[in-house]
């Protein structure tokens, strides 16, 4: 898929928060998604950056033509090993496995707030208005102190909300 074929809808433009109709262009296949964790970039802007692509050791990140392109994954390279996730300085990578039998999916999200949380502990998973969309269980917290030190937290969340968490909020912060 080139970028031509990724076009930015006039509601993105005007609200920064895209439909699904929007995020449809950035996703793997039905086949794909059945073989495990992917990869999900919501880089919208054209802006010089290429982080993901460095980070990826299977090159599943196209290689840019222009260093302003919008990010392309080749979803048969990608293994859904996540370090691109933390790679990114927009924070708009996500890894989602929706190969579950359960109804339930996990995303693994870009993290830089303190305290971090703990393992099982249960959170509010947010949307990218930061509006509660639900309850979700944290499944692991994994920091990369080596490479950009950002924290990636993996969320278990219901399955009809893999194109709308994006973010979480500590149950014991303030409301």
């Amino acid at each position: 898929m080139d970028n031509q074929s990724r076009k930015i809808s006039l509601q993105l433009k005007s609200s920064g928060v895209p439909s699904k109709s929007d995020l449809k262009p950035f996703l793997p296949s039905t086949h794909r998604k059945r073989k495990g964790a992917y990869a999900l970039i919501e880089c919208f802007e054209e802006i010089p950056c290429d982080p993901c692509f460095s980070a990826c050791p299977f090159k599943a990140v196209k290689e840019f033509e222009n260093l302003n392109d919008i990010p392309v994954i080749d979803f048969d390279k990608c293994t859904g090993c996540g370090l691109c996730v933390p790679e990114c300085p927009g924070l708009a990578i996500f890894l989602i496995n929706e190969n579950r039998k359960d109804g339930k999916a996990t995303i693994t999200i870009p993290y830089e707030f303190l305290p971090l949380p703990e393992k099982d502990e249960l959170v509010w998973a947010l949307n990218r208005k930061g509006e509660i969309e639900g309850e979700a269980k944290v499944v692991e917290v994994k920091t990369y102190p080596k490479k950009s030190n950002t924290t990636v937290v993996t969320l278990l969340i219901p399955k009809e909300q893999i194109l709308t968490t994006r973010h979480f909020r500590r149950k014991d912060q303030h409301e």
